[in-house]
């Protein structure tokens, strides 16, 4: 033990000192708190970077670190979002018997005879409240598996909000131990670094977003990450339900589907697209209802039309249209989200058929540009976005996303001023310092012809 505290003393008090402010950003943050908040971030992802840095080859050094890290979250309540009341709401309504896309909250909480089996009565009013009028008008906009996972908290709950939060933390931490696993025998069936897989495990905006917030982009990416490994190995059929799991938990793999067209060739393909499907439908058959599509639909369109958050490229064309075209804000919106779809599907298409993917690196490279162009020119673009970018990075030359989970703490600056103003200043600076490093980087991996000469 001796010898182990003198060959990784600074190692532990990194990992000592994380945990202390790990501690503080849990339970004594106040989102409004600024300044604070972004300090705690830096300080995190510096020791972050040198605990990788230092004990890159310790694996369990590492892996307990960042368990003990997303441990400390195990009690307390999401400070940096309000989403888990919609998380409770939704579960304990399935586990009611009522189907949480058929009806809004402000209809719900209207009849009093609507008494959740999992969340006593007396929690609906701060269910309701605690959303946020938002989402309280609106039906659920989160895929069924994902609706599995909040009635099963809410259920191992039993009556209790902080019960049912802690076993949501639980499925998010088991989720990114599956994660570190799968992606780091990913990375080694690649012929790439494992310790990679690190530098997701134990970001801080993955432990704070992830774990701290509730939000279930892990448990997605956990599914993602094991059917791309599963896919490695020949295994498509177990393959293809599991990625239409990664799907109907978040429906951001839908994108990358025609991506697989030429590394699979066509009778694969075939074979691994109808089994994705027909995996798809079978997760909707719990909830199937005639109004079921139209009702999905039309909350899911509000991401396109409606919202918008942190944007980059968006505030730009948003700006000019305004000030020297006179288009009105709320209709610019709604013609720029369908040229976001246009733009998404023509980049998709344009790499699923002119780029060449004879190995799953390749394939991995094409998905991290697309999301990567997506979130560039999206309307919304929340921290807990750039996880997904974060994990597919590591498979790539690119780091951009690494500096990009840093820079885009910064947003949370929206939630101290008034009316949730956004900083121009921030945003512009958020996205220079970005797009700087990612030109950086492109030079360096001499994807720009001309700029570099290539070593002889």
């Amino acid at each position: 033990m001796q010898s182990f505290w003198k060959l990784h003393r600074i190692s532990m008090l990194l990992a000592l000192g994380s945990v202390s402010l790990y501690f503080i950003f849990a339970y004594s943050l106040e989102r409004e708190d600024f300044p604070k908040l972004v300090a705690l971030f830096v300080v995190l992802f510096f020791l972050g970077f040198k605990l990788v840095t230092f004990e890159k080859w310790n694996f369990k050094f590492l892996l307990i670190s960042g368990v003990l890290f997303r441990l400390v979250f195990l009690l307390a309540t999401p400070n940096l979002s309000q989403d888990f009341y919609r998380f409770i709401w939704d579960g304990g309504l399935i586990n009611h018997g009522i189907n949480p896309y058929l009806y809004t909250p402000d209809e719900l909480i209207q009849n009093t005879n609507v008494i959740l089996s999992t969340v006593d009565a007396s929690h609906l009013e701060e269910l309701h409240s605690g959303m946020g009028n938002l989402s309280a008008r609106h039906y659920s906009n989160y895929p069924p598996i994902n609706q599995l996972f909040f009635a099963l908290s809410t259920f191992l709950g039993v009556g209790s909000l902080l019960g049912s939060l802690v076993w949501m933390r639980l499925f998010i931490i088991a989720a990114d131990l599956g994660i570190l696993y799968y992606g780091k025998k990913l990375l080694e069936n690649l012929n790439l670094r494992p310790h990679l897989i690190f530098w997701y495990f134990l970001n801080p905006l993955v432990i704070v977003e992830l774990t701290g917030n509730l939000h279930f982009e892990g448990v997605m990416l956990f599914f993602f990450v094991w059917a791309i490994y599963l896919m490695e190995q020949g295994k498509y059929l177990f393959c293809a339900p599991i990625y239409a799991a990664s799907i109907m938990l978040k429906l951001v793999p839908l994108l990358f589907l025609p991506l697989f067209l030429k590394y699979l060739g066509f009778k694969k393909s075939l074979f691994f697209y109808g089994l994705t499907i027909a995996s798809c439908f079978l997760f909707l058959i719990p909830f199937y209802d005639p109004n079921l599509v139209t009702n999905y639909t039309k909350t899911i369109s509000l991401w396109f039309s409606n919202f918008e958050f942190n944007a980059g490229f968006y505030n730009v064309v948003k700006t000019i249209a305004v000030d020297y075209f006179d288009e009105k804000p709320w209709k610019f919106i709604k013609t720029y989200g369908m040229l976001v779809k246009i733009v998404t599907l023509g980049l998709i298409l344009v790499l699923t058929f002119f780029r060449k993917h004879d190995n799953l690196k390749s394939v991995i490279l094409s998905m991290f540009m697309v999301l990567s162009c997506y979130y560039f020119i999206s309307t919304t673009v929340h921290p807990w976005y750039i996880c997904y970018l974060i994990l597919l990075g590591l498979f790539t030359n690119y780091r951009f996303a690494l500096l990009w989970s840093v820079l885009i703490t910064t947003s949370y600056l929206t939630y101290s001023q008034p009316n949730f103003k956004e900083s121009y200043p921030l945003l512009i600076l958020q996205y220079l310092m970005l797009f700087g490093y990612l030109f950086y980087e492109m030079i360096k991996n001499h994807n720009i012809p001309g700029l570099i000469r290539k070593k002889s």
